[in-house]
């Protein structure tokens, strides 16, 4: 009974990132708490290759996990970081990311020649609604900082999580996760070490509520999630998440709410709405009718 909230879980979880976030940046700036993250998940995911005995890839599969790892964890979280350190609710952040389905399915539709259903086309007018409505709904921001580098940095990862997603797909099917996780994190830990060395003062205060957060992002992130959807994988349920993923923005939205007060009025609500609805049209897939075979060996 209890593994069929399993998915539900996952997306909750998924969602408190950007809240875990939104939490640590004010002790730290970006690539700086990135980094130690990075550093921290490695240290972690080489623990459970050990217990779980996992293997490492290497050759092409050590290549391929690096440059998935480069555009997911890299270009994803260090755009959100950024934006959410300029300022931008986490609300907001994590629903203009959330667009990656649509993306997504844009994007693979465009290169494989083929059509969108009519609930697909459907979804994307619903989507820009929807983000026109959020971005009109007196969403406050909790610092004042360059809005127009925010959303930058939010196309930035927007663009990561996308063709990451993909990436990961084409080129690391059938690589072990956790090996796999050991070398996106140490690309995305190349990436973050020389941004902070040049461009931030990495100084970290250390307090209980950084602490906290960097812990949650380490062991219920990095860990519990991925470890929820490794079982998911092998009994066949991580469709599942793909099915309850609209669910993330509005989860972000009204856990910041609860924790930081993060406000929006019945537009921005309105908005959110219909974004979830949205990716819920694009990625949904159609009921397969039975072939006439399926139909005959039921007579």
């Amino acid at each position: 009974m209890m593994t069929r909230f399993i998915p539900f879980l996952f997306v909750v979880l998924w969602s408190s990132g950007f809240i875990g976030a939104r939490l640590g940046l004010p002790y730290a700036e970006p690539a700086t708490f990135l980094l130690i993250r990075m550093l921290a998940n490695i240290a972690v995911f080489l623990l459970l290759v050990v217990i779980l005995k996992s293997r490492l890839p290497t050759g092409k599969a050590l290549l391929h996990c690096m440059v998935a790892g480069l555009l997911i964890h890299g270009f994803y979280l260090g755009g959100t970081y950024i934006a959410i350190g300029l300022g931008m609710p986490a609300g907001l952040c994590s629903l203009l990311v959330g667009l990656q389905p649509i993306v997504t399915a844009v994007v693979m539709f465009g290169c494989a020649g083929e059509r969108m259903r009519v609930s697909q086309w459907l979804g994307l007018v619903i989507g820009f609604i929807g983000i026109n409505l959020v971005l009109q709904g007196n969403m406050a921001w909790h610092q004042d900082g360059s809005r127009e580098a925010a959303y930058l940095f939010t196309i930035l990862a927007l663009i990561g999580i996308t063709f990451g997603t993909l990436y990961q797909k084409k080129f690391c099917q059938g690589i072990d996760m956790v090996g796999s996780a050991v070398w996106q994190y140490s690309a995305a830990a190349l990436l973050f070490l020389p941004v902070a060395l040049s461009t931030e003062t990495m100084v970290v205060n250390w307090t209980p509520t950084f602490i906290f957060a960097l812990s949650w992002l380490v062991l219920v992130l990095s860990v519990v999630a991925i470890l929820l959807l490794l079982y998911m994988v092998k009994h066949g349920e991580s469709s599942k998440v793909a099915s309850t993923f609209y669910l993330v923005p509005p989860m972000t939205a009204f856990q910041a709410w609860l924790i930081f007060g993060e406000s929006f009025n019945e537009v921005g609500a309105i908005g959110f709405v219909l974004a979830a609805v949205a990716v819920f049209l694009v990625t949904r897939k159609p009921k397969l009718q039975p072939s006439l075979m399926e139909q005959s060996s039921k007579v």
